[in-house]
């Protein structure tokens, strides 16, 4: 998908009327408890190649490699710790993913080995082969413009393949599916077909149901704290006193205390140093397919054009440049919401709001609501 930063955002009060029946279809629920999907395997899982890191990369770290590093990133993944996209290369994201559960379970941040076992006991199978559901019709679209102008024309910013599909379905890349299936058979995917995927909980597409979330009382109490340096958000049940604190175990040695407060963590990427609006602030809306104006001169220069020619409104899809969910902030035209890209998560710099992957931004909704504090430092 090609990326395109994030401007500033508006007209909220066209955004449910942009959409289309489907989208006024009732809210869906997100589970976001620890689940294993249970199937037979295309073929037998241990004899996937998978390729091998370089040496300055895990085998030189103690990383897991293989289908232990995959394992273990499908379980951070189900547990609210996004280790970013699922490869089997676990790099600077998946130890982030790591160093956050074992903050939460009271281990040593850099252990890797508590993780492993738990990923072990708790995802026996880290491949299985899955069917190509019948959307390619509604939400893949090979002929979809790179040019925002002609997107404007679009009905829908969808997918432009189906293993572009299948990929973030499964919380990974297109390159991945080639390396576990074929090169031929992922370029050649349709639907009713089989191939392997990571076994993770299936992102759907077609189950966003295009809402604006109500506020939750409950949730509302929540804290986020944005990393620009880190590139993570982390979601605590309230503000934390402390982000790291300590004990003294059965022995009276020092160790890390458990900080149950903390609930989730996901990677980003925050704006361009230049336009980063750190200090505190509140989420204010959460709406599902939002629509996106395209103003360039805002993008250049941080300044609206004055020209209406010049300004495009986009369609809603897992190709928008805001992805598929936005959660304004009372800082105008600036929230957290997904991305066309979530291969560049980490990397690319938006013009001023928060990117996560379109997987884990759709979660948000279940984990913060309108109210919840929002620390960008």
């Amino acid at each position: 998908m090609k990326h395109l930063p994030c401007i500033f955002f508006a007209f909220f009060s066209l955004l449910l009327q942009a959409q289309d029946t489907a989208a006024r279809a009732p809210q869906r629920a997100i589970l976001v408890k620890p689940h294993i999907i249970r199937a037979v395997p295309l073929l037998d899982p241990e004899s996937v190649p998978l390729a091998k890191p370089l040496e300055s990369d895990a085998t030189t770290q103690g990383k897991p490699t293989g289908l232990d590093a995959v394992r273990l990133q499908i379980f951070l993944d189900q547990q609210n710790f996004g280790p970013g996209v699922i490869d089997g290369k676990p790099g600077l994201f998946t130890e982030h993913a790591v160093m956050s559960w074992n903050e939460v379970q009271g281990h040593a941040h850099q252990d890797w080995s508590a993780a492993l076992t738990a990923a072990k006991q708790s995802i026996l199978t880290p491949l299985i082969s899955v069917t190509v559901p019948p959307l390619t019709e509604k939400w893949v679209n090979p002929k979809l413009s790179n040019d925002r102008i002609q997107q404007s024309k679009a009905k829908r910013l969808s997918y432009r393949s189906v293993g572009e599909l299948m990929a973030e379905r499964y919380h990974t890349d297109v390159e991945f599916l080639i390396e576990i299936n074929s090169e031929k058979k992922i370029y050649g995917l349709a639907a009713g077909q089989e191939i392997m995927v990571p076994n993770v909980r299936p992102f759907e597409i077609e189950k966003v149901a295009g809402v604006q979330h109500k506020r939750d009382e409950a949730k509302a109490q929540r804290h986020v704290v944005v990393d620009t340096k880190r590139n993570q958000m982390r979601i605590f049940e309230a503000t934390p006193v402390a982000l790291i604190v300590s004990e003294n175990d059965s022995q009276g040695a020092t160790k890390p205390a458990a900080n149950r407060s903390l609930i989730a963590s996901f990677p980003i990427t925050p704006g361009k140093p230049q336009f980063i609006h750190y200090g505190m602030w509140e989420v204010r809306t959460a709406v599902e397919f939002p629509a996106w104006r395209y103003d360039k001169s805002l993008l250049e220069t941080g300044k609206r054009s004055k020209d209406p020619s010049k300004i495009y409104d986009l369609p809603s899809g897992p190709n928008s440049p805001v992805g598929v969910i936005w959660c304004g902030l009372n800082k105008s035209g600036i929230g957290l919401h997904g991305t066309a890209d979530p291969e560049t998560i980490g990397r690319a710099q938006s013009a001023g709001c928060i990117r996560l992957a379109n997987w884990d931004a759709i979660r948000l909704p279940q984990i913060i609501s309108a109210g919840s504090s929002v620390e960008i430092r």
